[in-house]
């Protein structure tokens, strides 16, 4: 239970107390990952539902929601996708790139990268919203999908870019298989939730997810914690938009 203890402390706002994180304890929370994002993602959905019932207009509730999740997970993984984008966008070798990355300003390319993410996700979560239930486990699958990316950037064989930090503790501490094992069973979930358009969102974002830890590791000499959290809202978006495509009829095709 102490990675469960830790993912709560790394992964949500929640004042939880995990202590110095020993390394089989770090892989352990990675390995929790999914599951907080499952729960994020019914917080956010009930959020979004709440807003819907109130008359909030369907865009403003999706952004007032895009907001919620951010705020309860601090931020982390937004700031992790912008320093990516900035670090994938500069030139030179991946010392010039992690640099960039360590700079903490957010250039042309953070921005770009940010407007587009939360807008798409703003613009999925109001078009999920007439769904009722079926929001709820649109966003929680979406959530989950996303985090279940953090394994496979820290499987064994991808090393950290650089020393310190979260990508040092945790890289390299996944088994290989730990990662397709969670997109197989949440894309069995969103099959059976949302006909195969549930699988298809899960497979999208395990793509994605892949070929941004592949170019990322190339690019910047490894992985960084910044790359987990790029690789957490890259999936989540591209499963929302799959899921908010479906219409009415994804939810019975099965």
């Amino acid at each position: 239970m102490k990675g469960w203890v830790l993912a709560l402390s790394w992964l949500t706002v929640l004042p939880v107390r995990a202590g110095a994180p020993e390394p089989g304890v770090a892989a352990a929370a990675i390995r929790w990952a999914p599951v907080i994002g499952a729960l994020l993602g019914a917080a956010a959905a009930a959020v979004l539902l709440g807003l819907s019932a109130l008359g909030v207009p369907a865009l403003a509730a999706g952004l007032l929601t895009v907001g919620f999740l951010a705020m309860t997970t601090r931020g982390m993984h937004l700031d992790g996708l912008a320093d990516t984008a900035d670090g994938l966008g500069c030139y030179g070798p991946p010392e010039r790139a992690l640099a960039v990355m360590r700079d903490g300003g957010a250039g042309p390319f953070a921005v770009v990268t940010l407007l587009v993410t939360l807008g798409t996700q703003a613009a999925a979560l109001a078009a999920l919203a007439p769904h009722g239930i079926h929001a709820v486990t649109a966003v929680a699958l979406a959530a989950a999908a996303g985090r279940a990316g953090f394994a496979w950037v820290a499987r064994r064989g991808v090393r950290a870019a650089r020393p310190g930090g979260l990508g040092a503790t945790v890289a390299g501490s996944q088994q290989w298989w730990v990662a397709p094992a969670w997109w197989t069973a949440l894309a069995l979930a969103g099959l059976l939730a949302w006909g195969w358009r549930g699988a298809l969102a899960v497979g999208l974002g395990a793509i994605l997810v892949v070929a941004l830890s592949r170019h990322t590791a190339r690019r910047f000499g490894g992985m960084t914690g910044d790359v987990l959290g790029a690789a957490s809202e890259v999936a989540t978006t591209a499963a929302l938009v799959v899921l908010a495509t479906a219409g009415p009829s994804g939810i019975t095709s099965w």
